[in-house]
């Protein structure tokens, strides 16, 4: 599977999560940059499969702004501390080799100062990929005008001599003027230029920027995986009672491990042939609302929408808001009457544990799972997870050996374990000198 970063600017990130849903089962994402997720630090939000990383911003008391990094749980990562007053925030990954990756937003109405950029990059390890919403337009990047925040983003291009991803294609659309824009940008450094593909998303997903999508060239990069299980639900038992079948020749051997390996090597063969696996893949974002009525809608919403970006007439326009609100209508009735169907399935003579389950996932208290963090072991940077692993097991092994014991801890035991133990008694036990055969064979309750 390629390795995929996504970029999105979604203006809001509880009221887009569904949105942000379908983004994550599209494009299977190792990370997803968020811009102007308008989070106050009191706000919880979970999101299935991902860790999120946060730094929210307040204005007035109310959240403005802000931003968001969610990451693939089961990839190996690093947070990396930033001292700036720019909303940003990194991380490193392994693709191949350490990477990091960075997200910022830059507010339009918010002066940032030259020399704020030059340390924000003085502080991200290279190689890096710098991506989110900077309001910044140029010729550049595809933008029919520069504006000042254009030509700042230009100069630290050049002093830094760095390369930009972008394709010149539109990355954001203004409601009001109904024109595109290209103000979300992917900066990275030259080193790795030739290793990404830069594309922009076909879909608004009800905000106003257009995902941007980074995907590495190397397919041999790979995610990792879940553990394939065997679904014993939907095993022909009696298939693989026939091939499982044992035969006295398999074990005709004076070896009892090569018996062994035979042996088991038959039984998993009967079970590969009899018994499905999982896929591997991780589960995709569960939207239990959507029915055939809405998917209806959004394709009509997709139909709609791609007809006002071919010929931006405002006839067109009207047809797309028109399907939109038809959407979120049907949006909306379908999450009220699943909910209320989800918790009319909680009776009186629903088992304890059944109820308490689904009144977590009611609040969103379920299991979030536990992420992989890169190791540092004596210096040497590990991302790979089987140096990681090896390196834990290594450590774990020498914390329990006899060698990290203080000597008089170790000369004890010696003598300790030298002695023969006895399991004669001259002192009857407390409690089981008078059980004799007769209590075991007449119980006087019928559980014992």
């Amino acid at each position: 599977m390629t390795i995929t970063f996504v970029s999105w600017n979604c203006h809001g990130l509880r009221a887009h999560l569904d949105d942000l849903k379908t983004i994550a089962n599209k494009y299977q994402p190792v990370c997803i940059g968020l811009q102007e997720t308008y989070l106050a630090p009191s706000v919880d939000v979970k999101f299935r499969n991902y860790n999120i990383i946060r730094k929210d911003n307040i204005q007035s008391s109310r959240a403005s702004g802000g931003i968001a990094f969610l990451l693939l749980q089961s990839f190996p990562f690093k947070p990396i501390t930033l001292n700036t007053t720019i909303q940003a925030v990194a991380i490193q990954i392994n693709v191949k080799m350490l990477l990091t990756v960075c997200t910022l937003y830059l507010p339009p109405s918010q002066n940032v100062c030259q020399n704020e950029l030059d340390n924000l990059l003085g502080q991200l390890p290279n190689p890096f990929i710098l991506m989110g919403d900077m309001n910044g337009h140029s010729c550049v990047w595809g933008s029919s005008e520069t504006n000042s925040r254009g030509v700042q983003i230009e100069k630290l291009i050049s002093d830094h001599n760095l390369c930009i991803l972008n394709d010149n294609s539109k990355t954001y659309f203004h409601h009001i003027n109904r024109t595109f824009h290209t103000v979300d940008l992917a900066i990275c450094s030259p080193s790795i230029f030739t290793r990404w593909n830069f594309t922009v998303g076909d879909n608004l997903y009800n905000s106003d920027h257009f995902p941007i999508i980074l995907k590495h060239f190397d397919n041999s990069v790979g995610i990792p995986r879940r553990p394939v299980r065997f679904i014993f639900d939907k095993a022909d038992w009696q298939l693989f009672t026939f091939y499982s079948e044992l035969k006295s020749d398999m074990v005709q051997t004076n070896d009892i491990d090569t018996a062994t390996e035979i042996v088991t090597r038959h039984i998993l063969s009967a079970a590969d042939r009899t018994i499905p696996k999982t896929s591997g893949k991780f589960p995709k974002q569960w939207k239990p609302w959507w029915d055939d009525r809405y998917a209806e809608a959004n394709k009509n919403l997709n139909r709609a929408w791609n007809r006002f970006r071919r010929y931006p007439t405002t006839n067109n326009y009207v047809t797309f808001k028109e399907a939109k609100a038809v959407a979120q209508r049907i949006k909306r009735q379908n999450k009220r009457n699943t909910f209320q169907n989800y918790v009319s399935t909680i009776q009186n003579n629903t088992p304890s544990k059944f109820m308490w389950e689904k009144v977590r996932k009611i609040l969103g208290t379920y299991k979030m799972g536990h992420s992989v963090s890169i190791l540092n072991n004596n210096g040497q940077i590990l991302s790979e997870l089987k140096d990681i692993a090896n390196a834990l097991g290594e450590s774990f092994a020498k914390i329990s050996n006899d060698e990290s014991c203080p000597q008089t801890f170790r000369t004890y035991k010696m003598n300790e374990e030298r002695k023969l133990l006895t399991f004669l008694s001259s002192t009857p036990l407390r409690g089981t000198s008078s059980l004799g055969v007769t209590c075991f064979r007449t119980p006087r309750y019928p559980s014992v």
